[in-house]
Parts: C-alpha cells; structure tokens; sequence
C-alpha cells in the first residue's frame, strides 16, 4: 500500500494517474457464477473466509486462521455483503456481479460511493486496504519496514522536491546522517527531481518505499545549508515508529509552556503519552503546544485519551467527546459491536494499548491549547480538535489547513486483506461533524470552505528542527500566547517569496501509507 500511494504521487507528478479513483470498464471476468442478483444481499458470514489461497498456520494471538478453501468470487461475495451492510453511503454504490472482476482489490474499489462534497472533492478520499500481518503490526507496535526517514514532498511534479521531515532514532537515517531539511535529489542513479519515464518512476519508488527488509538504496542528497552534495547508503529496517517526540519545557516570562510531537495514535502512543503529560503535570506548564503537523490519526481512543488529559476531569465531566453515527440501518446500535449506541464520554483512564488498563490518565487542566496543523493532519487528530471544541475548550491552529476527515471505520480482516471503509462519521458535543475540508487557521479565512479556528496561518518551516524555539509554527503560537496576532509572513493564504530553493516556508505531502490517516475503532 505505501508504495502504491507513492506511485500515484509520482506518475501525478508527470502528467499521469489523477481520476477520482474509480475505475469505469470492469476488468476481465473472474470465471465463475456468484448467484448474483441485484439488489439481494445475503449475510456477509455466509462467505467469510473462503478464501483463494487460505492462510495456514495462527495468527498474531495464537489462534488458527479460520480460513478455508474459496474462490475470488467468494471473496468479493463477502465484500459486497460487508460493504453493503455497514459502508456509511451504502445506497450510493453501484451493485455489480462479483463473478466479473479477477481480484478483491479490484472489486473493491468499486464498493464506494463517487459523488462528491460541497466543495467538489470526493465524498470519499478514505477506501483502501492493507496486507493483515502488515496491518497488526503497524497498528499494534508501530513497526513498519523502511530507513527511519519521514520523506515531505513539497514539489511532485518536476522539478520535484523531496525532503526529510523528520528522522526516527535509533534507525538508518539516523546512522547516514540525515535530518530535518536534507534534500533527496537522485536514487540509485536516478534524477529524482526531473525523471519523467516509467521505469525511472519504478526505481524511484523502489528507493523511497522499499518493499522489504534488507535492500540497500544509494541516495544523493544535500543537507541544510550544505554547499554540496554527498552520497549515502541506506538500508530498509523494521522501524518502530514514535509516537510522542521531543517532549520539553519552555521556559517564558508568563509560565511554562509545554511542548509535544504527537505523530500518530497507534497502539504504542499511550504510553507516550501518559510519560509526556506526566512530565509537562510536574512542570505546571500552564500552556500547550501539541505539534500534530504530521499525525495521520489512528484509533480514536487515544485522541479521547489526548483531549481529556489536556482539559482534565471538571471541564470533561458529563460531556461528549465524540458520538459516533452509522448509516441509517443503525441508528441505535452499533452493527459491529452489538452495543446500544450512546455518545463516547471523554475517558479518564487509560484503556490498555500500551499501558495496564484502568489507570488514572495525568491531566493538565487547560481551558486553551495551540495545535500545530498540515495538511497532513488527519482523522483522529481532527478529533482530538473537534473533541475539545465541544468541551468549550479553546482550540488555537497555527499552520495550515487539516486534511478534513470526519469519518472512520472498524477494519475487517478477510482472507489475509484488512479493508477499510468508512462506517460511521463522528459530531461533538455540540453535534458538530461537518469539517470534510479540513478545519483552518484564522488567517486562512476565505481560502477554504472547511471550518475557521482562531489562529495564524504559518507554512512549514524546515529550516529548524522540530521543537526549536525559532520555527516558525512554535514561535508563532509562542507570541499568540502573549498577543494573538500573526507574524506578517504569515497574513496572506500565498507563500512569502524567499527565493525557489527556501525550506522557510513550504507545504508539502507527507510519504506514507494510506492507513496512518485515519480514526479507528476497536470491536
């Protein structure tokens, strides 16, 4: 999956790809009869895991896989079913044969809806799937194959820009060297910035998203503020992801200040984030800045987690974080779990990810945060958000507008293919949900038709480190805190002009699989 993503991005970048994702002439028939009949929809149960090639052996816990012998079309029988039964805009996908389509993945791109927003984008920018034994491990401890580099395109057509976001540690980015702010400008031979053939594309995505552990990639790069270039190799590792980084205290004349890199809500975060709130707690921090800039999402109790330890017990008490709607088959009952639906109150206690289950979560007790946005923060980071705001917590923006997902899903594994399809949409306390076009920062008013947040619109500054009291998005909430004006660079929607080869102020698209941008649910 994050190659493919990948992909999409490069051939974009030379004139191919784009489409809204739907393929129009069905591929070639899968060679068999299915019993199709439209509009007639038998139980998903009845054919799950009949599989093509069934999986032999246990799964991550230790069970046998319930797998047996099936075809593709009974496969895709399951996928009609399942979609059919909880896909949120279930009456607006065309039903058709599952006899006819060879692969699962082709038949499922179709089990989507193809109308659009308000604003003209696809209604629905979050269908995809992911290989289950990738998946578990993702999900449940962040480990993921690649270099520890987080790579932030800022230009996908040519001339292309591709650069480092940030760096895991321990890792082989770390060991070659790179940082914030390096430049990628060929791989494996291959001029990244201007490639415009096939098979260049191929070997560029072969480098940046290396498909398995061990391959070894040489890269030219130039680092920050290097005259020249040089040449390193790096090599595809299980990588760890971290969730929480760069944790600190900023000492200023109206109290401390806290500051946290939240990357993403997997499994692993809550532990991080308890260890951080309980650092910034002894501190008596009395703001926040909680730095999402890069956070995709992930499961929706770890933002529930988040937003409570921010705005703590009394201003929580008998409030709704988020209620979860489903389509209009269920509008009391949870059609995955079996439960009476009610809204999701905020949790004030851990709920076993990664830390023992039931413990008191440290709160801060804030009326107010600044979170620093991207256009790569998504999902359960827009949660966290919405969540607060119908707390009657202030919620300051500073950077740019979010990705806009109000929506989510339970992933459904079958036959070795997680899928992900968007079952239920999430509204606050207030019953606020409608933010598919991202929320915005104040100064970005009028540039977006997504929702506007107090705050500054402030581009990306990849001139300094994450955490760095001089970059330009944790300085401008800095000086919020003390008058909530914006810096001038900072009050038109366009770019400063700081010259074609600045990194003081750029946007971008993070690289990296469509599954860290979303807000998960657990059965």
């Amino acid at each position: 999956m994050r190659k493919l993503v990948l992909l999409s991005v490069l051939l974009a970048s030379c004139g191919g790809g784009g489409g809204g994702g739907t393929i129009t002439t069905p591929p070639p028939p899968g060679g068999g009869t299915s019993g199709w009949v439209q509009g007639v929809f038998k139980p998903a149960s009845t054919f799950a895991a009949q599989c093509a090639a069934p999986r032999t052996g246990n799964d991550a816990n230790g069970n046998p896989f319930p797998d047996r012998q099936g075809t593709v079309t009974s496969q895709n029988n399951w996928l009609r079913s399942w979609n059919n039964d909880l896909y949120l805009w279930y009456s607006e996908v065309t039903d058709l044969d599952p006899a006819n389509y060879s692969t699962s993945s082709a038949y499922f791109d179709l089990l989507k809806t193809t109308q659009l927003s308000s604003s003209g984008n696809p209604k629905d920018k979050f269908h995809f799937t992911y290989p289950t034994d990738k998946w578990l491990a993702l999900s449940q401890s962040g480990v993921d194959a690649g270099y520890g580099a987080h790579w932030l395109f800022i230009a996908t057509r040519p001339p292309r820009k591709l650069v480092v976001a940030y760096v895991e540690v321990p890792s082989s980015a770390a060991s070659a060297g790179l940082a914030r702010g390096a430049e990628v400008l060929s791989i494996d031979g291959v001029d990244l910035v201007n490639a415009n053939d096939q098979a260049s594309i191929d070997k560029l995505n072969a480098g940046i998203s290396p498909a398995t552990l061990g391959e070894s990639h040489q890269f030219v790069v130039r680092d920050l503020n290097a005259a020249g270039t040089r040449s390193i190799t790096l090599t595809s590792q299980s990588i760890t992801n971290a969730s929480v980084m760069n944790v600190k205290v900023i000492n200023t004349a109206s109290g401390n200040v806290g500051y946290l890199q939240f990357n993403d809500h997997l499994a692993s975060a809550e532990k991080a984030l308890v260890d951080a709130f309980t650092t910034l707690k002894s501190a008596n921090v009395t703001d926040l800045v909680l730095d999402m800039r890069y956070n995709g999402g992930g499961y929706l109790d770890i933002a529930n987690e988040t937003a409570y330890m921010i705005a703590g017990g009394t201003a929580t008490a008998g409030k709704t974080f988020e209620k979860v709607v489903f389509n209009d088959k269920y509008p009391n009952t949870n059609p995955v779990t079996g439960a009476t639906l009610s809204p999701d109150a905020f949790l004030s206690t851990t709920q076993g990810f990664s830390e023992p289950a039931n413990q008191p979560l440290p709160t801060l007790n804030l009326s107010r945060v600044f979170v620093l946005t991207g256009g790569d923060t998504c999902s359960a980071s827009e949660s966290v958000i919405n969540g607060l705001r119908g707390a009657d917590i202030e919620v300051i923006q500073v950077g740019d507008t979010t990705c806009g997902k109000p929506y989510g899903f339970y992933p459904a594994d079958n036959c070795g293919t997680t899928y992900f399809s968007i079952q239920f949409k999430g509204e606050n306390a207030k019953g606020f949900g409608d933010y598919s076009d991202g929320f915005s920062p104040g100064a970005a008013a009028g540039t977006t038709t997504g929702p506007s947040l107090p705050g500054c619109l402030v581009h990306d500054d990849l001139t300094q480190a994450m955490g760095n009291e001089q970059e330009a998005r944790l300085a401008a909430a800095l000086a919020y805190r003390t008058s909530p004006a914006c810096p001038a660079v900072a009050m038109g929607a366009a770019k400063p002009d700081l010259g074609a080869d600045s990194l003081a102020a750029v946007t971008g698209k993070l690289v990296r699989p469509a599954v860290l941008e979303n807000r998960l649910q657990r059965r």
